[in-house]
């Protein structure tokens, strides 16, 4: 990109000084056009971002306004080689660079939260219009259906218990108590990591819950885990924001340990998207990997003054209504980060992956308050803290402009969140990708449906000092599963209480098919209670 940097201020050079005025030309058009060129932080609203050494803003507006016809001798030339970059800027940039990457993982949102994943009740169009724009699987699950260890599967590409984290990291006493580590640890393989190492900017904005919160000041930085920028909330340290009246964010400021800027629970999607898009915009030549992991869908949902009315009429309760009105904002703001990489010239060549950490929210207040939780399962059995469907099996798209098939659905592949390492990685062209516990599936990523999988496992609550249990018995599902070729297995880790579904002819649940499948049961069993038994965290008594 230097030699045709240095060829393209070489032809603006001698187009201002070889070039005689004949025709006006529409300066708007003209200045961006200069600006994509070039390749840096221009943009039609703010030439004087232009990066030293180009040519300045004052003299493209007068060369644009003025209009340019080329002489004899070198005209024809000068345009032809000016078309050419100018119509293959984005080309040439993509073939001589690797994809720029974005992680967008929301909190607590449910399979059926996305008009494109069944919501009736309202309409998520910004989202929606990224699965038009790219792949929309139905069949994707996370490690875990609770915040810290979901997180962890995805940040690794490793099962959480590998880490001793199998639930919500809490104070240090609940921590030991529930033989759970107090953060990450320091040296785990990291997405962020292996994209730093390939020349990657990467930066981390939003939820973290992965050490630091509560009484924990000591945990490791974001940037010991291989991001260069980090925004946090509550359940993180260094650089973060903090939301007013609220008892974790409180806990959170005397623990020093980085700065701190209290805002409204509301502000903060908006925030975040901010911080991301001036992390990617500081240095627009450079590749980027980035996480924006809002919050704010994990309750308690607060709108801003006047967004819930117009919700009131359609929702089933005043906190479905508050729901709905996050949810809104969750969208616009989506879009808007999405618009401004399409605005910057970066959405044709960044992959942007977008999903859920775990399924919503099941608090039992709700239902002692004769209300239904908010949040949509799109039909499946079990909501967050659940190993049925609903609490691991989330929406999941994938854009990636010219290079992903747009407006496909992708009902055949199976894949779950410790795949994307290796599949990341392959698509962006890595080396030194971590041995993990997932498989890569970037060939259904790029549009072609895999038929098989590895088995998928998962924990939940077999652990000492057990964790939070969902606020319905029916949500309530064993603490041990296993997902092969079709079958989902879930049992206790003392062997009780064995369930067996055929997840593609009945993904609801609802048949027990352990009686009239005992074989396979069995030799299910055997694998999730073997895979358990690997790591060092005792079980519940």
């Amino acid at each position: 990109m230097r030699s045709i940097n240095g060829l393209i201020r070489y032809l603006l050079f001698f187009l201002s000084h070889s070039l005689v005025m004949n025709k006006s030309m529409d300066q708007k058009n003209h200045t961006r056009n200069i600006a994509i060129i070039i390749g840096n932080d221009c943009t039609n609203s703010d030439l004087s971002k232009c990066g030293e050494g180009n040519i300045k803003a004052p003299e493209i507006g007068q060369l644009a306004a003025k209009g340019l016809t080329l002489n004899k001798a070198f005209g024809c030339v000068a345009i032809a080689c000016m078309t050419v970059l100018l119509f293959n800027t984005r080309e040439v940039s993509a073939q001589s660079g690797h994809p720029n990457v974005v992680l967008i993982f929301i909190d607590d949102m449910g399979y059926g939260d996305l008009s494109c994943f069944g919501n009736q009740v309202i309409q998520t169009p910004h989202i929606d219009g990224l699965a038009k724009r790219g792949i929309r699987f139905t069949n994707f699950y996370v490690n875990s259906p609770i915040c810290s260890p979901s997180r962890a599967a995805l940040l690794t590409g490793k099962y959480p218990m590998s880490w001793k984290i199998h639930s919500y990291i809490e104070r240090r006493e609940e921590n030991e108590r529930r033989g759970m580590n107090d953060w990450l640890d320091a040296d785990a393989p990291t997405l962020a990591k292996v994209f730093k190492e390939n020349g990657y900017r990467t930066g981390h904005f939003g939820k973290w819950h992965l050490g630091g919160g509560r009484d924990v000041g000591d945990a490791p930085l974001p940037s010991t885990y291989g991001f260069d920028r980090s925004l946090v909330s509550f359940e993180g340290l260094g650089n973060r924001i903090l939301f007013r009246n609220d008892r974790l964010s409180e806990a959170s400021s005397k623990l020093g340990n980085g700065p701190v800027t209290w805002v409204e629970k509301h502000e903060s999607t908006k925030i975040y998207v901010d911080s991301a898009l001036n992390f990617i915009q500081e240095n627009p030549s450079d590749p980027f990997y980035v996480h924006l992991f809002p919050n704010d869908v994990h309750d308690p949902h607060l709108p801003v003054t006047g967004a819930v009315e117009k919700y009131q009429g359609m929702a089933r309760s005043a906190s479905e209504a508050r729901f709905f009105a996050v949810l809104e904002d969750l969208d616009e703001q989506i879009g808007r980060f999405i618009g401004s990489l399409d605005e910057m010239g970066k959405l044709d060549n960044t992959i942007i992956v977008f999903t859920s950490d775990n399924g919503p929210t099941d608090w039992p207040r709700y239902y002692r308050d004769g209300e239904y939780p908010p949040g949509f399962t799109g039909g499946f059995l079990g909501r967050k803290w659940s190993l049925y469907e609903g609490g691991i099996r989330m929406p999941f798209i994938v854009s990636w402009p010219k290079k992903i098939p747009e407006g496909m659905t992708d009902s055949q592949t199976v894949m779950s969140a410790v795949d994307l390492m290796p599949s990341l990685m392959r698509l962006a062209d890595l080396q030194g990708v971590p041995n993990g516990d997932g498989e890569d599936r970037s060939q259904a990523m790029l549009g072609t449906p895999l038929t098989d999988h590895r088995p998928i496992m998962w924990e939940y609550g077999s652990a000492q000092g057990g964790s939070i249990l969902p606020g319905h018995d029916k949500n309530v599902s064993p603490n041990l599963a296993i997902l092969d070729k079709g079958w989902k297995l879930l049992i206790n880790a003392d062997s009780s209480r064995a369930e067996l579904y055929h997840i593609d002819e009945d993904p609801f649940e609802s048949k027990n098919r352990v009686n009239d499948k005992g074989e396979l049961a069995r030799k299910l069993a055997a694998k999730v209670l073997d895979w358990r038994r690997r790591y060092a965290v005792p079980l519940i008594e």
